[in-house]
């Protein structure tokens, strides 16, 4: 699938690393023309690994379906090709430190008075305002102060310490926030005929994913939340969620009845979310001399919900990502590689990663002459 022709509209995105770029790779794939503005010689994460052949697929991913031109924003030519390009623009999307942008000319008032039709996306840590907005802040830095990370630890009582962060939430969280806000702002200027400013912050983002502990820090409970755990089988591990009562039945049948699925706190469903780890030992009995692909048949075929623990490498060749279309082919400097698609479809709109990513600066001559 090859790009819209026609652009419905125009954004300008300074960002850089992830949560941003992630915000307008969406923005990309559901037909946005996104203008990539780079440092010379590109963007560092165009060297971040996986690499080969000289290029980062990891960029790749983040910036697929996306122009580039190079400015040099402490020049006067850069802030002026800036300039003028952010008038023809109906989005600009940045995630330098608060401060940044305004202090190179090129902040929310400013562009404002310059574009009043301009939706301007801030992209930080801690917000655009107050004591906290000016520090650093890198996703492992916000999952460890929004309790993310004990909460986690909660979750295993043997852990004496966070688990290492591998994944940024925070990022992606906040590049799908500000992506859905920033059409919320277009919608609402077909209205009012005036763009505004969209701040996006990334504790905001991974506060409110908490969903549950948010109201149980306002509202302690007597036991503990369940959590869904491994339960081990010969070659892996599963997880089973016999939650209702139809799930219950229908795990108990399966398993013959056995004594342990009589006894009365396993009744309710609170009784059952009370004693979850208990179940799940018994459950595990039964388990840990199958295959998890035969436990999960069974289960599955009891009523029982139950997935076996599988790698990404298998989650991306299973049936239901080819079905769904997960993956897409895009092109860089160093050939094809695949991608993820945007997670949702329409049924008539483009909802498609870009086939190519730029190369550093190629629409310098198209946009600067």
């Amino acid at each position: 699938m090859t790009d819209a022709p026609k652009a419905p509209f125009r954004v300008i995105d300074f960002s850089q690393v992830m949560a941003g770029p992630f915000c307008t790779r969406l923005l990309a794939d559901v037909g946005a023309e996104v203008i990539k503005v780079e440092p010379e010689g590109g963007e560092s994460m165009r060297g971040r690994p996986p690499v080969r052949d000289g290029a980062s697929s990891y960029f790749g991913a983040l910036n697929a379906g996306k122009r580039s031109v190079t400015l040099d924003l402490k020049s006067e030519q850069g802030l002026a090709r800036a300039r003028a390009l952010i008038a023809s623009a109906d989005v600009v999307v940045e995630n330098f430190r608060p401060g940044v942008m305004a202090r190179l000319g090129l902040g929310w008032d400013r562009l404002s008075e310059l574009n009043p039709r301009l939706v301007y996306c801030a992209i930080s840590g801690f917000g655009q305002s107050g004591a906290a907005a000016t520090r650093p802040a890198y996703a492992p830095m916000i999952h460890a102060a929004s309790g993310f990370d004990l909460t986690l630890m909660g979750f295993d009582p043997p852990a004496n310490r966070p688990a290492p962060t591998g994944m940024f939430f925070a990022d992606v969280l906040a590049g799908v926030f500000a992506w859905g806000a920033i059409q919320a702002a277009l919608l609402e200027r077909e209205r009012s005929g005036l763009g505004q400013l969209v701040d996006v912050a990334l504790m905001d983002c991974i506060l409110s994913m908490m969903v549950y502990e948010v109201q149980e820090v306002q509202f302690p409970q007597a036991n503990p939340r369940h959590v869904y755990v491994p339960v081990k089988t010969i070659d892996g591990f599963i997880v089973t969620v016999p939650l209702s009562d139809k799930n219950f039945q229908g795990l108990r049948t399966m398993l013959g009845d056995p004594d342990w699925a009589k006894d009365p706190i396993y009744a309710t469903a609170v009784g059952r979310q009370t004693h979850w780890a208990e179940m799940m030992v018994e459950i595990e009995a039964w388990t840990r001399s199958r295959s998890g692909d035969d436990c999960v048949a069974a289960l599955m075929a009891a009523g029982v919900p139950t997935s076996r623990y599988r790698t990404v490498a298998e989650a991306l060749t299973s049936d239901e990502a080819r079905e769904r279309g997960i993956l897409a082919p895009v092109s860089d400097a160093s050939g094809e590689f695949k991608v993820p698609n945007p997670p949702f479809k329409f049924s008539r709109s483009r909802a498609h990663v870009g086939n190519r990513v730029p190369e550093v600066g190629e629409g310098n001559d198209e946009f600067f002459g």
